[in-house]
């Protein structure tokens, strides 16, 4: 990460498109390897994600800074990536362990977000792809950011309420029901 930022800072964006480029597809590589050879972990489970959000977000961040993307989007993708965190961090406390869950629509927000950071930079170093496929981009990132936040705040939102509704019930003195 970085790497990555410091190349952007003094916009050296074709050093920037490479090294995100070599980020993306070693975390590619990783994955596939981990589902293939099953070197999954609980841990690892949790720490990709998190290292994979932890980067678009700085990008996003140093890319708006810069004045190559919209604040507005990089509110968007950030704001959304601070609601699943501080939701996550309430379960945490509040109900017990956290199990997450990336949905497919939150899969391809992800994906949409690391396209368009490629994106960005390369149009800055070799002046592609053509604007239309950023705007493109940028929608798509918008609108898999929205969806994908509603359906995290109302799965883990659900699971809340049910693990409340079933602790009401055993304190009672009843069965719990999930």
């Amino acid at each position: 990460m970085i790497p990555i930022s410091l190349a952007l800072v003094h916009q050296q964006f074709n050093t920037a498109l490479g090294l995100f480029a070599v980020a993306a597809a070693s975390d590619a590589a990783d994955g596939f390897l981990a589902k293939r050879c099953g070197w999954q972990s609980p841990i690892g489970a949790m720490l990709d994600p998190a290292a994979d959000k932890l980067l678009l977000a700085t990008l996003f961040v140093l890319l708006a800074v810069l004045g190559l993307v919209p604040p507005w989007l990089t509110v968007v993708t950030v704001g959304r990536d601070i609601v699943i965190v501080l939701g996550a961090i309430a379960y945490r406390i509040y109900i017990g362990s956290v199990t997450m869950r990336p949905s497919g629509i939150s899969k391809w927000n992800t994906l949409c977000q690391a396209a368009f950071v490629l994106g960005v930079t390369a149009r800055q170093g070799l002046a592609v792809p053509p604007n239309w496929v950023m705007v493109m981009l940028g929608s798509l990132i918008f609108v898999t950011a929205v969806i994908s936040g509603i359906d995290y705040v109302l799965r883990y939102g659900r699971d809340a309420w049910e693990e409340a509704v079933a602790r009401r019930a055993i304190r009672a003195g009843g069965s719990r029901r999930p």
